[in-house]
């Protein structure tokens, strides 16, 4: 069999950037966990056989196992991530993935808009991280043409994302949401490394939210890298309400989240429906339901507008994650296949991926490379999304 000359260094890079240790990278390879230290420290190779199984292993291409020396990574957009007082700086290989499939689709879809003579969004970068948050905020919703009205026609947040989903779209951001890697659902995304992040371009923006998180923290997530698109700062977030902001929190963090905040409640309208006489458990149950928030959004704008203490609101919110993590263990999640692709890759993108393909401006297979699906579903994917 033939011997692969792969560089030890360059494998045990790969192993330790897909967070495996020896042990677990053997069982992946079915290969003895030995073999992996005996490549690893050079005194035995692979056949190509072997690599080419470690390099899918490790979702590297097959041609870095042979590199002098391992690559250096640099992240395209911003890590703007917090976990609890400090900045993270780790980035899983599935992070590195999904962003890397984001910016192929956006390549794509802005060169075509490109083509088709689309102008340049206005409110993109519209304004200067000096700006107020009730400022940004109150523009966002008129551009985006959100009431508050709205949200009484709404059943649910999961109605509630969805709109503000669509109606991001029709102002001409991509928005995709998923909680997986591509089509793999074999490599679920992991909510404590990051809920989101946000490219900005003045052509053909993109915001895409980790699909494994709940609805509730979603949709304020979607606010939050908004806020990103119209300060013109692209960059991966993790917005948390559990703690307060600090100076290790980079200011953009926190000034998206204080748009996020205004936006979903308004100062206004909150001071005119809170009720002073109850706690704030009732007033938080009252009130999420006009504002099509969580109740711990309404709680730590409660917090911000001085209306509860941070004592208060850090019992409360313990109190609602004891009671999230009972409810995660007893949900189950089930969609529709096809249903589900729009959503993955936004509305916009597959429309207009679908549509090209059938038109023959672009090839089935490339199209399909696009959407992550065969080249063969790509008529029962515009059949399901309503294209002739």
């Amino acid at each position: 069999m033939t011997t692969a000359f792969i560089t030890p260094t360059v494998l045990r890079w790969a192993r330790e950037r897909a967070q495996l240790n020896h042990e677990q990278l053997a069982l992946k390879t079915h290969v003895k966990e030995g073999k992996i230290l005996g490549w690893e420290q050079g005194g035995e190779k692979p056949t190509f056989k072997q690599a080419q199984t470690l390099a899918q292993a490790l979702h590297i291409p097959f041609g870095y196992l042979f590199l002098p020396e391992p690559p250096v990574e640099n992240l395209p957009i911003p890590d703007l991530r917090t976990v609890g007082s400090a900045l993270q700086q780790q980035v899983s290989i599935d992070l590195r993935d999904v962003l890397a499939d984001v910016l192929r689709k956006q390549d794509w879809y802005r060169d075509y808009l490109v083509e088709q003579g689309a102008e340049k969004l206005p409110f993109i970068g519209r304004f200067a991280i000096s700006a107020t948050p009730s400022k940004i905020a109150h523009d966002l919703a008129q551009t985006i043409n959100l009431t508050f009205d709205d949200r009484n026609a709404i059943k649910n947040r999961d109605d509630f994302l969805n709109l503000l989903t669509v109606k991001a779209e029709n102002v001409g951001v991509l928005v995709m949401r998923s909680g997986i890697v591509g089509n793999n659902t074999h490599r679920s995304l992991n909510v404590q490394e990051f809920r989101g992040f946000a490219i900005s371009d003045d052509i053909a923006p993109v915001i895409f939210i980790n699909g494994k998180d709940a609805k509730a923290a979603q949709i304020f997530t979607l606010a939050h890298e908004l806020a990103h698109l119209w300060l013109g700062a692209s960059g991966i977030s993790n917005p948390s309400l559990s703690k307060p902001d600090n100076d290790l929190h980079p200011k953009i963090e926190k000034l998206c989240n204080a748009v996020a905040a205004e936006f979903l409640v308004p100062e206004q309208n909150l001071l005119e429906l809170w009720n002073s006489q109850v706690s704030l458990d009732e007033n938080a149950e009252q009130l999420a339901r006009p504002f099509q928030v969580s109740t711990v959004v309404i709680a730590r704008r409660a917090l911000d507008l001085n209306l509860v203490d941070w004592d208060m609101y850090e019992a409360y919110y313990q109190q609602q994650a004891v009671q999230w993590q009972t409810t995660k263990k007893g949900s189950k999640s089930s969609g529709n296949y096809y249903r589900t692709l729009p959503i993955r890759n936004g509305r916009n993108f597959t429309m207009t991926v679908v549509q090209t393909a059938l038109h023959r401006g672009l090839l089935l297979r490339d199209a399909g490379k696009l959407l992550g699906i065969s080249p063969a579903q790509i008529s029962q994917l515009a059949h399901k999304i309503g294209i002739g």
